[in-house]
C-alpha cells in the first residue's frame, strides 16, 4: 500500500505527538503507512501525488482569516505549501480530508468567506448529516445526528459553489464539506478523543479559546456527551483510498 501523508502545524511536541498518535489509533494506519510533515518545523517541499493514497490535515494554531500583517513568517510558508499542494489536489480530484485547520485551507483555497462568525468554544456539539452527507461514502455509516468536538476561532460564513455541505450544526452552519468527489474538510475533529483533546485545552490555555479562569469547565465541556462517532471518517476515508 502507498502511504498516507500527514500534514500537521502544531509547533508544541506533546500535542502534535498526541495528534500524530490519535490519527494512527483512528485510521488503523501504522507509521510506516501514515507519514507525517511538521509544516511549522519547515518547508513541505515537493509532494508526488502519484506516491501517496491520501493527504491528511491536522488542527493547529493559524487561522485563515487573520490579516495578513497579523501572520508570521512560519503561517505564510505554511499556507503558500498548502496552497501549491491543494492546486493540485482540486485539479486532480485527489484524496484528501482536513481536519479543523484543514478546512481552513480547503476553504481558503477555494473561495468560501471564513471569519469569526460562527466561532465555537472548546467543547462537544450536535452535528447533523445532510441528505448530500448521508449518501457520501464517508458518512454512510453514521446516524443523522452524532456528537463531535470542536473548538475554533473562525469558521466558514458562506461556501463556494464549488464545494458540497455534507455536515452542519446549529451554532456552525460548515461543519463538513466536500469538492470534486474525494477532496474533504471537517471543522469538528473526527481524529479526537476526551483524552486528546483535554491535552490540548491544558497546552493551549491562555491562547484565546477559553478565558484564564474557565480551565475547569472546558475541561467538563468536552466530556458533554460521549463520542462515539466522527473516528469511523478517517477509517472509511482509508479503506476507500488505499491503494
Amino acid at each position: 500500500m502507498k502511504p498516507f501523508l500527514l500534514l500537521a502545524t502544531r509547533p508544541e511536541d506533546v500535542p502534535a505527538d498526541d495528534e500524530y498518535a490519535l490519527f494512527l489509533r483512528y485510521t488503523g494506519l501504522d507509521e510506516r503507512d501514515l507519514v507525517r510533515v511538521r509544516l511549522e518545523a519547515g518547508p513541505l517541499g515537493d509532494v508526488d501525488l502519484d506516491s501517496i493514497s491520501g493527504i491528511f490535515v491536522g488542527g493547529g494554531p493559524f487561522n485563515a482569516s487573520d490579516p495578513p500583517a497579523k501572520k508570521s513568517a512560519v503561517q505564510r510558508r505554511a499556507e503558500a505549501d498548502f496552497a501549491r499542494v491543494l492546486d493540485e489536489v482540486v485539479a486532480r480530484d485527489f484524496p484528501f480530508l482536513g481536519a479543523c485547520y484543514g478546512i481552513g485551507t480547503l476553504g481558503a483555497h477555494q473561495g468560501a468567506v471564513i471569519d469569526s462568525t460562527y466561532r465555537e468554544p472548546i467543547s462537544v456539539v450536535t452535528v447533523q448529516r445532510t441528505e448530500a452527507g448521508a449518501a457520501d461514502p464517508l458518512l454512510a455509516g453514521l446516524p443523522d445526528e452524532f456528537a463531535a468536538f470542536v473548538g475554533h476561532k473562525e469558521a466558514i460564513t458562506q461556501l463556494p459553489a464549488s464545494a458540497t455541505l455534507l455536515a452542519t450544526s446549529a451554532a456552525c452552519p460548515v461543519q463538513m464539506f466536500r469538492v470534486g468527489q474525494n477532496v474533504y474538510a471537517t471543522q469538528f475533529h473526527p481524529e479526537c478523543d476526551v483524552e486528546g483533546m483535554s491535552t490540548r485545552i491544558r497546552t493551549y490555555a491562555g491562547h484565546g479559546y477559553f478565558a484564564p479562569d474557565e480551565l475547569d469547565l472546558t475541561l467538563d465541556a468536552v466530556r458533554r456527551l460521549p463520542v462515539t462517532h466522527p473516528g469511523s471518517i478517517l477509517r472509511a476515508f482509508v479503506e476507500r483510498y488505499a491503494r
